[in-house]
């Protein structure tokens, strides 16, 4: 597992990844743009992944609450600004969004705010 601010990236094999997550498709972007895995709301700063060879595939999450995929074949690296950057293996990702307990709010919880 790996651990950036607010985000949790966890190891997972491809049967891991939910079939309608797979069937939407990864999303498009242009090349050597990185994938970015979370905003920072408050500062303004993103949590990004950038594959080697610009090789790689990011699956967002279908709502909110659920963990976003990325497909790295030959690896990669998170990079922000705030925090050091992570190298990542070859292989498939689930990423997980801090989520926070919110009594007052009509959902009991909502993603962290980094």
């Amino acid at each position: 597992m790996y651990r950036q601010g607010d985000v949790l990236i966890v190891p997972v094999t491809e049967s891991a990844v939910p079939q309608d997550v797979r069937a939407a498709g990864p999303k498009n972007r242009r090349p050597r743009e990185s994938m970015i895995l979370a905003l920072g709301e408050s500062t303004g700063h993103a949590h990004a992944l950038v594959a080697t060879r610009d090789e790689g595939d990011f699956y967002p999450a279908p709502a909110e609450s659920d963990p976003a995929f990325v497909f790295l074949p030959l690896g990669g690296k998170v990079v922000h600004e705030e925090h050091g950057t992570i190298p990542l293996p070859e292989g498939w990702f689930k990423v997980v969004r801090q989520r926070e307990y919110e009594p007052r709010a009509l959902r009991s919880f909502r993603v962290v705010a980094d």
